[in-house]
């Protein structure tokens, strides 16, 4: 870990910046950083911000054109909420999960845990989402 980093997170943990900020000034620094040289390793790459949904579909055209759809959701939301689980009361929860499972979503909320997401975001990378429609085109990916 650099001095800079090091500089940065010191910061955080006194509380003197932001997680927020915290994350912008690392993000700026390594930015900052000069490319690596050829045959040298390849530095890792950024953590991704958003998670991307696109879709174009050309078969249902409508007065105004194609279908398009562009959503780009913050990343930090999803791990907020992941976080804020934890503040509902196990009584809630119960009656939350049960809706769920009514609803058919298998979903747990009371094993969700922050490294669950983190482990989610890496695997997005591999994700491919096929559509029987050639007319359609559908991309899901981190950025």
């Amino acid at each position: 870990m650099n001095e800079q980093r090091r500089q940065i997170l010191q910061m955080l943990a006194e509380g003197k910046i932001t997680a927020d900020e915290a994350e912008r000034l690392i993000d700026a620094i390594e930015r900052e950083q000069p490319e690596s040289p050829p045959g040298s390793a390849l530095r890792p790459k950024p953590r991704p911000k958003y998670l991307r949904v696109v879709m174009n579909s050309e078969d249902n055209v409508g007065a105004d054109g194609p279908t398009r759809i562009n959503v780009r959701v913050p990343l930090q939301l999803l791990r907020a909420g992941v976080r804020l689980t934890s503040l509902i009361p196990p009584q809630a929860l119960t009656q939350v999960n049960a809706k769920l499972h009514e609803s058919g979503v298998p979903i747990d909320l009371t094993q969700l845990k922050p490294q669950h997401i983190e482990d989610l975001i890496e695997q997005l990378d591999d994700l491919t989402v096929d559509l029987d429609d050639p007319g359609t085109k559908m991309q899901v990916f981190c950025e």
